[in-house]
């Protein structure tokens, strides 16, 4: 067996057998498969689809590439989260530890950006001195002291997703279902919560442009989860416009700090926070009633008991609280400018996807797989779809770091939100 071979397979439109699958896997896990070869193949999955074997295959695989972990030392109600993606998508950082603050275990391993939406992770590395590459012990260690953890995808659990998944960002392989399907739950089932909710995201500005393909989705999903014994629930999140106002790594984590701290919650975000958090609540056996369980959410923001849980987390993990703390301590960009509206009306279309591309050019995000992400910069809304605006009020405002890029973004946000 040789990879050209199963290249060709799938090239050809053949489904590939279990061997072939495990074959690639571990050979591009160690090093034996090329990047190049490893594209070749990725791009024909996207382009020629897999049937439902085959992706079984491809996320065991890839979820049994390292460790698995056994999570069972917290409870038999561990409960997980993940977003199939979006823009301005910093959900994980507020309602997590929200559910930590009811004593329910929070143990999340979480990816980069990916594409034109940015990465949970990338957004905690914003915060100065916040450790994502934490090894499995600490990682629990941290979950038995204080209830929640939020790590990057170590090298010991699922490798091969981990690679493959830097990989697809770079080819124009991303928005492809048997690939994010197999993506999220290779890392959910090596994670080791046994319930599961997912934040199954449609519209412009997610990988599924429409209701009924992120449907779809979320029944593979569900059935790779019913397969490895997950309890799974699926919600769906229209995303059409990024999520909140900020778009950009230290300015989404200080929306999430303002959130927590309950002095800016915008709307949509509370929105999607709530009906995620009351469902694992229902899941974690906290709480049948999912509006009696959102009330519960508000009231520990109200109390201080979420945003305190999260700068326990920041520091066990070696994160400056002080940060937390006062905002303004976070690094500046270095040219902020507002965009003014030309005229009075009222916002019919802001492409979530537009947003996130232009914040990416910004350096908010990653062109090639080995790009440094500029933390300061990125774009902060002052409106939403179906809100008036008058000449001269501000639209949006640009942070960047290069003033010809910031000159371009200006002009681009003008065209992206429609008036």
């Amino acid at each position: 067996m040789n990879i050209l071979d199963i290249i060709a397979n799938k090239r050809d439109k053949k489904e590939l057998s279990k061997e072939e699958i495990d074959f690639f896997v571990k050979g591009y896990t160690n090093g034996e498969i090329t990047d190049y070869q490893a594209a070749a193949l990725i791009m024909a999955i996207y382009i020629n689809g897999m049937n439902d074997e085959e992706l079984f295959n491809l996320t065991f695989s890839m979820a049994n590439s390292g460790e698995v972990l056994d999570l069972s030392e917290f409870g038999t109600n561990v409960v997980d989260k993940h977003s199939t993606g979006g823009v301005g998508d910093k959900v994980s950082i507020v309602l997590l530890p929200i559910i930590a603050s009811f004593g329910i275990p929070v143990a999340k391993m979480s990816g980069r950006g990916l594409g034109f939406t940015g990465g949970t992770i990338d957004k905690l590395e914003a915060i100065p001195g916040y450790n994502t590459a934490v090894d499995i012990e600490n990682f629990k260690n941290y979950v038995h002291k204080i209830g929640i953890s939020i790590i990057g995808q170590t090298m010991n659990l699922a490798p091969a997703d981990k690679k493959i998944y830097a990989l697809r960002d770079t080819i124009s392989c991303v928005d492809n279902i048997p690939l994010i399907a197999s993506s999220i739950m290779s890392k959910k089932i090596a994670a080791g919560a046994n319930k599961i909710v997912l934040e199954v995201t449609y519209g412009k500005g997610a990988f599924m442009k429409t209701l009924e393909d992120a449907k779809l989705l979320a029944q593979k999903m569900e059935s790779l989860g019913k397969y490895a014994g997950r309890e799974v629930k699926s919600v769906f999140t229209p995303m059409n416009e990024p999520i909140g106002f900020a778009v950009g790594n230290s300015l989404e984590i200080i929306e999430a700090i303002n959130f927590l701290k309950g002095k800016n919650m915008p709307e949509d975000l509370k929105r999607i926070v709530l009906e995620i958090g009351s469902h694992m609540i229902k899941l974690a056996g906290r709480g049948d009633n999912i509006e009696e369980n959102k009330q519960k959410m508000l009231e520990n923001i109200n109390n201080g008991l979420a945003f305190n849980k999260l700068k326990e987390m920041v520091q066990i993990q070696g994160g400056d609280i002080t940060y937390l703390d006062n905002i303004e301590k976070f690094e500046k960009a270095k040219y902020i400018i507002e965009v003014k509206s030309d005229k009075n009306g009222q916002i019919s279309e802001m492409n979530a996807e537009d947003i996130g591309k232009l914040a990416c050019f910004l350096g908010a995000g990653r062109i090639k797989k080995e790009d440094k992400i500029d933390m300061s910069v990125g774009i902060v809304l002052n409106k939403k779809v179906n809100d008036f605006v008058e000449q001269d009020e501000t639209l949006a405002t640009i942070y960047a770091n290069d003033e010809e890029k910031c000159k371009t973004a200006v002009e681009e946000i003008k065209n992206i939100i429609k008036i």
